[in-house]
């Protein structure tokens, strides 16, 4: 069997495996192409990856060599055209929200296991590349904020005078926002969280944050931890809410996403025209639509002297550690994958297998995409 390595397209600067974690596989007689330069921008050189027994070679012979090939972002279509029927792809595709590469992977007949797909469960942890990712997200974001906002974060108590903390409002107390919470209070702010799910309220509270709570948010105990679609009652109050805490923050980080769906929009023009001078908004919904009824996505922009900063993929920022986290969640999902006898196994009783698996040979499995 030959697991293939792709270089992902620029500004994406991590890479699926690292030369330490070709290792592992090559002790189980898998043999590793990995396309030349495929880990330069993620601090691993193709010496590293050749004296850890993989193979460099260019773009086409890992297409054509290669059983599995690992890519984090989906290729685009005229490379998906270029494989043979049967081979494998493995990534986070977004099937539900991009499905044009899973049109052509169908009449290709290809399989793709796209990791944004996997159950939220306990046994799924380890392979669950989007908590991975979003811890890293949430912790660059408050980074990222503490940057653009032109005042200091801790409270300071001087001999010329006293500084307040600032006021930070996070929305979405996921992976992502829990790190952000916790990063934000570590550097000293003042910090106050919204959250469709008031099952979340105990974590934010033991992580020294205030909970904004709406009553009447739509169940989502049964949607494996994602969030859900509320009701039109709801997102009235949802936005009054937000409104006052918004007027009151200087740094707004937003988290909020569905998955298949555009990004439900919190805040309005209106809410960002309230917002003091100088304030910002770290918007990590910007790839699917935005949090903020204004940001531009991959982009930084002043908005009436509010700077919104939209970006959805500030792991890349931190490409060594997110190559090496995602790295061990792909290597923990192979071990799913290859039996014993060093072959292919894909057994559709597995929910980890089911659900990832978008297609098998050209055939739609996961239950999420019919």
């Amino acid at each position: 069997m030959v697991i293939g390595i792709l270089k992902e397209i620029l500004p994406e600067k991590r890479v699926s495996l690292l030369p330490e974690q070709v290792t592992a596989l090559m002790k189980k007689q898998v043999q590793i192409v990995v396309e030349e330069g495929a880990g330069e921008s993620a601090f691993a050189s193709n010496l590293q990856y050749t004296t850890n027994g993989a193979k460099t070679v260019t773009r086409a012979e890992v297409f054509k060599l290669a059983d599995i090939l690992l890519s984090i972002n989906a290729l685009p279509d005229p490379d998906v055209l270029m494989l043979a029927p049967g081979k494998i792809m493995l990534g986070v595709y977004q099937p539900l929200y991009k499905p044009s590469l899973i049109d052509i992977a169908v009449q290709k007949q290809l399989t793709v296991f796209s990791l944004d797909m996997l159950p939220r469960s306990t046994r799924a942890q380890s392979m669950d590349v989007l908590s991975s990712q979003a811890n890293i997200a949430g912790y660059r974001a408050v980074l990222l904020a503490a940057q653009l906002y032109p005042k200091y974060f801790p409270m300071l108590m001087t001999a010329a005078g006293s500084i307040a903390p600032a006021k930070v409002l996070i929305i979405g107390a996921g992976v992502a926002g829990l790190q952000a919470i916790a990063t934000a209070r570590r550097m000293g702010a003042v910090v106050e969280v919204f959250d469709t799910r008031p099952t979340v309220k105990e974590e934010v509270m033991s992580l020294g944050a205030k909970f904004v709570e709406v009553e009447g948010a739509a169940d989502a105990s049964k949607a494996g931890g994602y969030g859900v679609e509320q009701t039109d009652d709801y997102k009235g109050r949802q936005e009054q809410k937000i409104s006052e805490s918004i007027v009151k923050a200087d740094i707004v980080i937003t988290t909020a996403q569905i998955p298949g769906k555009k990004a439900p929009l919190l805040i309005t023009s209106s809410m960002v025209n309230k917002m003091k001078k100088g304030s910002v908004i770290i918007d990590l919904a910007a790839s699917s639509g935005g949090n903020c009824q204004v940001t531009k996505n991959n982009e930084t922009i002043n908005y009436d002297g509010v700077t919104i900063a939209g970006y959805s993929n500030l792991a890349s920022q931190m490409q060594s550690d997110a190559s090496k986290l995602y790295g061990k969640n792909i290597l923990n999902f192979l071990e799913l994958l290859i039996d014993k006898d060093k072959g292919l196994n894909f057994n559709f009783d597995d929910d980890i297998i089911k659900e990832s698996c978008v297609c098998y040979k050209g055939e739609i499995i996961s239950s999420r995409m019919k």
